[in-house]
């Protein structure tokens, strides 16, 4: 199959992702800032998960313009990222509903560190079927970060119960090193296109 076609497919789901969730910003009942004040849980929670889809929907089009050929295995290895993916948006609004608590925080957790070993799932099975020499295989490296980041949400979830607000800052800081772009498949495309 084409690559072409996943890549539509999976921007479609994730586009459809990213409406559900600012369809669940509701507009205050109220004209004064302190009924938007009370919404600001709900507004964070949108855009760390705004943040984490953008850098899954950045990542996964590098990863497949990495790629030379998808095979089935790569198909369900996708649909399996975007199994996890769209459940973010229900993770999210629990988390910003009930003000960042123990359960929404560790679900939110859950959801995160599921999609993140999709996405290292996704990585793996790319790799396999282009064999030894893939390009995506060079690019990747030991992947540092790929690596740490279900680390820390294993470790926000547990901290979920007796720590909320370390967990959610654990999920910002990840965040966040995700967004300092990751240069290495580029490097390695535009070598070969050289």
């Amino acid at each position: 199959m084409e690559k072409d076609r996943v890549l539509a497919f999976s921007d479609g789901v994730i586009a459809v992702i990213i409406t559900i969730m600012v369809l669940e910003l509701k507009a205050p009942h109220g004209a004064e800032w302190s009924a938007l004040i009370k919404l600001l849980p709900v507004f964070l929670s949108y855009v760390l998960s705004f943040l984490y889809i953008a850098i899954y929907w950045n990542n996964h089009h590098h990863l497949l313009a990495a790629s030379e050929r998808v095979s089935g295995s790569v198909l369900w290895a996708n649909m399996h990222l975007l199994f996890w993916l769209s459940l973010i948006p229900f993770a999210t609004a629990w988390l910003g509903e009930n003000h960042f608590s123990k359960w929404p925080t560790a679900l939110y957790g859950v959801a995160l560190l599921a999609a993140a070993i999709a996405y290292y799932i996704l990585q793996l099975t790319i790799m396999r079927a282009q064999g030894p020499d893939s390009l995506l295989r060079r690019a990747v490296g030991s992947d540092l970060k790929g690596k740490a980041s279900p680390i820390l949400y294993a470790s926000a979830i547990a901290l979920a119960f007796v720590a909320p607000l370390v967990s959610n800052l654990i999920y910002v800081f990840v965040a966040l090193v995700w967004l300092v772009p990751d240069k290495r498949i580029e490097r390695i495309l535009s070598e070969v296109e050289k």
